[in-house]
């Protein structure tokens, strides 16, 4: 057996392996297998190790298939990139401890609580896949429940939760009044968007989501039905459109259209933009601004200016305090998804009918005008009446 090259070992080496031999010759240790089995492990461990960033991208490769979009791949990737990358990106994966996910995560936990809460739970997904495929072994340094729940505050005690301002639902009747009044097609996509209690991404679209803009082949008006083909939730969404809908659906609609034509063009012909609507809204504001007028604010949102998206809101409020439609036909208006995994198994049915009578309630209320001249005041302790 050879212990190495004279010009490598000397020879008080030579006589320290030496003995090491003997003893394991006398132990019935072939010495020459036992150092072929360290070199074949060394091997071994050297395959096994793998890099995070290595493990990020095999991970993503085998689940894309099942996520809605090749966007939220992107996204995995992406705020890997950004915040793992220079922190243990270019580590082996049995390296990654503790200290190292907390130094990727302290320094955007307050002041991005939503993206680092999703960046935790890609870590340990990454890690869980890696300790299944042999890459590392132990616990889960990314997990949160019993560890790192210990070392960081809830996301939702670092900052309340902004909801969208939304209008309070007994002042919908005469700002849909004053929408009205309002030209152009960015003012009809919002009346058709309230009337309807529809996200801005089903009229307008989302590339984000793979949700495509409405079109005129997603509307029968003989019918008076809206398909969604795609909803944020990834399904298929019908909407019973309501008299008043249609009648804005008919003032957008061109003699010459086709099932390929988007229902609200911009003027250039695309899909409109994510603040065209919002920007009706400034626009409304403003005017009661100069016209000495408060202007239309979410008074629980500290008097945050209402958005698009918060007239769902105001329609969730309106069906809770003054209809008698169960909440599960209220869910279901909003193209909400099931919670219960259980409940969502057996309810196969869509309620549409139950929900055409919701949107028509809500139609009628949204077109709910008092007396000319009349100003309803409540008075404490009294039926409110109503004075000239």
């Amino acid at each position: 057996m050879g212990l190495g090259p004279l010009n490598a070992v000397t020879l008080a080496q030579a006589r320290v392996q030496a003995e090491e031999c003997r003893r394991q010759r006398h132990q019935d240790i072939d010495p020459i297998e036992a150092r072929n089995a360290v070199r074949e492990q060394a091997k071994l461990e050297a395959a096994r190790a793998i890099t995070f960033t290595d493990a990020a991208a095999a991970f993503i490769k085998a689940h894309q298939v099942s996520w809605r979009n090749a966007k939220h791949a992107s996204q995995w990737a992406g705020t890997l990139k950004t915040y793992v990358e220079p922190v243990f990106g270019s580590l082996s994966v049995q390296a990654i401890d503790t200290g190292l996910v907390m130094k990727a995560l302290e320094p955007i936990w307050a002041v991005k609580p939503e993206t680092a809460s999703r960046l935790r739970g890609r870590i340990e997904s990454i890690l869980d896949w890696s300790k299944v495929r042999g890459h590392r072994g132990g616990e889960n340094p990314a997990r949160w429940k019993g560890h790192l729940d210990q070392l960081l505050p809830k996301k939702s005690k670092v900052r309340d939760v902004a909801h969208h301002p939304a209008l309070p639902y007994h002042e919908t009747a005469p700002f849909m009044a004053a929408l009205r009044d309002r030209e152009g097609v960015a003012a009809r996509a919002l009346e058709f968007l309230i009337l309807t209690a529809a996200r801005t991404s089903d009229i307008i679209g989302n590339n984000r989501d793979d949700v495509s803009p409405m079109m005129w082949k997603h509307v029968d008006l003989a019918r008076r039905v809206w398909t969604v083909p795609k909803t944020k939730n990834g399904s298929e969404h019908l909407v019973p459109l309501s008299n008043a809908a249609c009648n804005v659906l008919k003032g957008v609609a061109k003699p010459s259209r086709q099932s390929d034509d988007l229902v609200f063009p911009s003027n250039d012909g695309l899909p409109l933009s994510n603040m065209t609507m919002a920007a009706v809204l400034k626009r409304m504001n403003a005017e009661r601004k100069r016209d000495g007028k408060s202007p239309y604010v979410d008074p629980k949102s500290s008097g945050r200016e209402v958005v698009p998206h918060g007239f769902r809101s105001t329609f969730r409020d309106w069906a809770a305090e003054r209809t008698n439609f169960p909440s599960e036909v209220v869910e279901m208006g909003l193209a909400h998804a099931i919670g219960d995994k259980v409940e969502a198994a057996y309810r196969r049915g869509d309620l549409f009918e139950k929900r055409r009578r919701l949107m028509d309630a809500w139609a009628e209320y949204c077109a709910k005008t008092t007396k000319s001249g009349a100003t309803v005041i409540a008075l404490p302790g009294k039926k409110s009446r109503a004075r000239q």
